[in-house]
């Protein structure tokens, strides 16, 4: 039997992203199964490994894990990517926090018609400008070190790289006012388990495209219109 962490989502970004990613920066090889059906999403909400009858859902450990912020929190501090103290993981939280809200903006992107999908653009950039980099751009400059929390690579820094890449595919130049920001890109780039994940042939996820909308749709009954935030 396997003992490799084992992810059950669509085969694209959603949720389950941020955890390929983690997963990745840790070092740790995963397999994954893609729900293609409602058959196979019944199958495992019959079968009761969807505690709250959503993915994603992994299966590690022993443990059959819901909700993307615990399975994230399990990973980061399984493998030491969650500070040294009690401290630096509050820190840790609060800017994975804020990274996620502006993540939420990118999420649904692609569920939104042609319209809202142009507005939506220009408010991702927006907020990404004016109140998410800012802050980080902060951080970096005044402790001057390589990493956001610690001097030390955590989870906080995985998470702030994936949004970063996010918000380029809206607009390459996004970093353009954020000299810390474009170092710091650099940087954990270059980090060999995150460079072996940005290279063609990983299991990161391409940008999602009309497949990926309707095997979604399908599979989770989704038959309404999604409105731009």
């Amino acid at each position: 039997m396997s003992t490799k962490p084992k992810l059950y989502y669509f085969d694209g970004r959603g949720k389950m992203e941020s955890i390929r990613w983690l997963l990745a920066a840790a070092g740790v090889e995963f397999e994954e199964e893609f729900l293609e059906t409602r058959d196979q999403y019944e199958k495992l909400l019959q079968g009761g490994s969807l505690l709250f009858q959503q993915v994603p859902m992994v299966e590690m450990d022993g443990m059959k894990m819901v909700q993307t912020r615990a399975i994230l929190s399990y990973i980061a501090a399984k493998y030491n990517l969650y500070g040294k103290d009690l401290k630096e993981r509050a820190l840790i939280d609060m800017y994975v926090g804020g990274t996620d809200d502006l993540m939420g903006f990118i999420l649904m992107f692609p569920f939104l018609s042609a319209e809202d999908k142009e507005k939506q653009r220009a408010l991702i950039v927006q907020k990404a400008t004016s109140r998410y980099f800012p802050v980080y751009e902060k951080v970096l400059k005044d402790h001057g070190q390589d990493f956001l929390v610690g001097n030390n690579f955590s989870w906080a820094d995985v998470h702030l790289l994936e949004a970063i890449l996010m918000v380029e595919e809206k607009k390459s130049d996004v970093l353009s006012g954020f000299p810390q920001l474009q170092a710091f890109k650099a940087r954990i780039s270059s980090i060999p388990a995150i460079k072996k994940f940005l290279e063609p042939g990983s299991q990161r996820k391409p940008v999602p495209d009309d497949k990926y909308v309707e095997t979604v749709r399908r599979v989770l009954r989704m038959y309404y219109d999604v409105k731009a935030n």
